[in-house]
């Protein structure tokens, strides 16, 4: 009895044994499968989020503007000669230079003879792109806009029929005009000329256009966790989206002391509304916003973060985001992804 006792307890506890085993597998199984699921379910929040980015496109271009080499080479001559300013000591370069991101770099801009500007200097990194100019879109072209800061007081302060006159005594100047437009010099064509270099000024390729094209490593683990948070949690993507990141709209973010958009309709319901700015190339062009009064990126999504200013026409979209430290500086590293290379572009000669 004994030893067919001990025989019983022996093949229960192998029994025991091997359930014991078979639950361990079957807890792995259950493990593996769940953390698989978890990776589909990261990989599909991925890729939904991933699907709601363009792009940028070809560069639309005026009919009657044609892009040349010869067109976009005499613009960038007249984008650094200082002939264009009243006092032929400022030219279009002083306030968006190669190195500063093609701004200046200061909050808001110093114009002719010292003038205090109230606004900050706008890139004109992919500007080719929009279709309204200045943060209050008061100009419908870039030609147009290209004319606004010569004519100025207080950027350039440069009557336009003087300066025709001043260019036509430049022997290099009244070759090229002839040969890029079969025409004499005159404002409109100076206009079209500056406009022809500004949209040679893009950039398109990206970490995050390479990440778009399928290079999944392109950008970091923070920038994709930065990316689903600009489609989700943040709703950047409301208003920046589009191939620029940008709904080429006009939006009061809660910041007093400018009338912005008002000026330019004379509309109670735009007081206050600025363009929304494109994003690629953001980390270049420092400090942020139409007065520029954030210095870093942190600072600009800080300020969404905390549900912007008190502004009366704030809008609706501008609300507390609920961010956490961690997921501002995701969002941070998603805006870096955005920023490309800067273009080089060598300094003419002077004629």
């Amino acid at each position: 009895m004994k030893l067919k006792n001990l025989l019983f307890m022996m093949m229960i506890l192998i029994a025991l044994g091997g359930c014991s085993s078979n639950a361990n597998e079957d807890a792995a199984t259950l493990e593996n499968e769940q953390s698989e699921t978890e990776t589909a379910g990261v990989d599909e929040e991925l890729k939904n989020a991933k699907a709601m980015f363009e792009s940028l496109g070809e560069m639309p271009v005026p009919a009657d503007n044609e892009m040349t080499d010869e067109k976009a080479e005499l613009g960038k001559t007249l984008y650094f000669d200082p002939r264009l300013s009243g006092n032929n000591k400022l030219s279009c370069m002083t306030c968006h230079a190669p190195g500063a991101g093609y701004g200046d770099g200061l909050e808001t801009f110093i114009g002719f003879e010292g003038a205090q500007g109230s606004r900050n200097s706008p890139t004109i990194i992919n500007s080719g792109y929009y279709p309204e100019y200045f943060w209050d879109g008061r100009a419908g072209s870039l030609e147009e806009q290209a004319l606004g800061p010569i004519q100025s007081e207080v950027e350039m302060n440069q009557d336009l029929d003087e300066l025709v006159i001043e260019l036509n005594g430049v022997p290099t100047y009244v070759e090229q005009f002839n040969t890029v437009f079969n025409d004499p010099i005159s404002a409109n064509n100076i206009a079209k000329a500056i406009a022809a270099f500004e949209r040679t000024i893009v950039i398109s390729d990206t970490a995050f256009d390479r990440y778009l094209q399928g290079q999944e490593d392109a950008i970091s683990a923070d920038a994709k966790e930065g990316m689903k948070l600009f489609a989700g949690k943040a709703s950047c993507i409301t208003c920046h989206a589009g191939p620029m990141l940008s709904d080429y709209n006009y939006h009061n973010l809660g910041m007093t002391g400018d009338e912005g958009r008002y000026e330019v309709t004379k509309n109670e319901e735009d007081k206050g509304k600025f363009r929304t700015t494109g994003l690629r190339g953001v980390a270049h062009t420092a400090p942020f916003m139409h007065d520029g009064s954030f210095a870093t990126l942190e600072d600009v999504v800080q300020y969404y973060n905390d549900g912007g200013g008190d502004h009366e026409n704030k809008s609706d979209l501008i609300n507390p985001l609920g961010l956490t430290d961690k997921e501002v500086q995701q969002l941070v590293a998603f805006m870096e992804s955005l920023s490309g290379e800067l273009p080089e572009v060598e300094t003419p000669e002077i004629p």
